[in-house]
């Protein structure tokens, strides 16, 4: 499911990847549900490339996203969890209790935890990728 979901430079917010041209995404806003087209020169990831820093190997997003959604029991993440940076490393450390301090950064787990607000928000809580189920 991951890899239809697009996060793309200079933009707000995740996008479902539609449909693709020779030079040009269609993709599909999450929240406004809107459609724009993607040109070559934006910078597009897909979830599913996606990985933490952990002490040992590195963990795909897919399963960082599946643990945080079992430790939230569904629910998003408040906003004011959003806002306090040593709160928001103590409940990461509480997902991935072996992420790596050091190169993952406070930035970096807000993104994550507000991308999880925008896909629960989306209704999709399926979080394994088809190559991974297999």
């Amino acid at each position: 499911m991951l890899k239809t979901i697009l996060s793309i430079s200079g933009k707000p917010g995740l996008y479902r990847l539609l449909s693709s041209g020779k030079n040009t995404l269609i993709v599909e806003s999450l929240q406004t549900k809107k459609r724009i087209p993607v040109l070559p020169k934006d910078r597009v990831v897909s979830l599913g490339d996606i990985s933490m820093f952990t002490d040992g190997e590195d963990i795909a997003l897919s399963e960082v996203l599946t643990r945080l959604h079992e430790k939230q029991a569904g629910v998003a993440v408040s906003e004011e969890l959003l806002k306090d940076s040593d709160a928001l490393r103590n409940s990461f450390g509480e997902v991935i209790p072996n992420f790596d301090r050091e190169r993952v950064y406070t930035s970096d787990i807000k993104k994550l935890y507000t991308w999880y607000n925008i896909l629960i928000e989306a209704g999709i809580t399926d979080f394994a990728d088809q190559d991974e189920a297999e």
